[in-house]
């Protein structure tokens, strides 16, 4: 059962915007992993727009090798809406093959816009859902409408996200902290004012195998190339970026806690290390340390 983050940070205190729950029909409940996932979806790649009286619309662009997914979206929608095709010349191609999903229904606009999809521009409006909602299924939404997930030229596996709202960007953060340990800061580049986030080699494994589970709504391209970071291991002789090794006398001591958090402070290393290390010991990346010897 998906339920609000208790410990999200001060940065998605919201209270002073007031929820307001969608109507009694199950159409967007956010714990649903569907439709958190079709939300995350729509608030990275959707916009929302309003006409004269109770006109307007709700459009989802996307390359048409994905058209899939908008299919799920429109099975997942109890409104009218229609999937057009098309093809234009655009700043990266003369011929893009785009999809486009068109949902005019006000009643299913209202929910949207009450859950925290606003009109027109929102590039930096979105924030995480006020109402409860299933985690990594939202994200997944954000990463497939506006990120990446594969290899990098270099062959080390990855995840990113780029996106504009501050809000958005901070929680993948937080949240891919506590999947994997590691620990990103978020600044806008300077060349279009946007976040880049990016999760490689280990992390970016964790982080993908949690949030591209098996039977999860998502682009069949990038469901699999999910799915094919599993795959990836360290080459054998590729140092681990630390200025101190593991002693099996840690080893021993981080697995008789379970626990990064609470091994941090006995071993005097950072939340980050330990989650990486148990990781790596649980999963058979590194060698289970020997007992130890008994007292003579």
């Amino acid at each position: 059962m998906a339920e609000q983050d208790p410990s999200v940070p001060a940065l998605f205190d919201l209270s002073a915007l007031t929820p307001t729950a969608p109507p009694s029909s199950s159409f967007m409940d956010l714990e649903d992993p569907r439709y958190a996932y079709m939300y995350g979806f729509l608030q990275a790649d959707g916009h929302l727009s309003a006409g004269p009286g109770p006109k307007g619309s709700l459009a989802v662009e996307i390359n048409a090798r994905d058209i899939q997914i908008l299919r799920e979206f429109q099975q997942l929608t109890p409104y009218s809406s229609s999937i057009k095709e098309r093809t234009r010349a655009t700043n990266f191609s003369e011929s893009h093959h785009s999809a486009t999903w068109s949902l005019c229904a006000l009643e299913a606009r209202t929910v949207l816009n009450r859950l925290g999809l606003p009109y027109g521009k929102k590039s930096k409006k979105i924030t995480p859902p006020r109402v409860p909602f299933s985690r990594r299924d939202y994200l997944r939404g954000v990463i497939d409408a506006d990120g990446s997930v594969g290899f990098t030229g270099q062959g080390f596996p990855f995840v990113s996200l780029t996106t504009s709202g501050t809000a958005v960007g901070a929680y993948l953060c937080h949240y891919a902290k506590k999947v994997t340990g590691a620990e990103r800061r978020i600044t806008r580049n300077t060349r279009d004012g946007v976040y880049n986030v990016i999760y490689t080699k280990e992390a970016a494994v964790q982080l993908a195998a949690h949030l591209y589970y098996s039977g999860c709504l998502a682009p069949e391209r990038k469901r699999t190339a999910a799915e094919s970071l599993g795959a990836w291991a360290r080459p054998e002789g590729m140092r681990i970026s630390s200025h101190r090794r593991w002693k099996p006398s840690e080893d021993r001591v981080l697995l008789a806690h379970g626990n990064a958090a609470s091994a941090a402070g006995e071993l005097g290393r950072t939340e980050q290390s330990c989650s990486l290390r148990l990781w790596r010991l649980k999963t058979g990346r590194v060698p289970m340390p020997p007992e130890k010897p008994p007292h003579l």
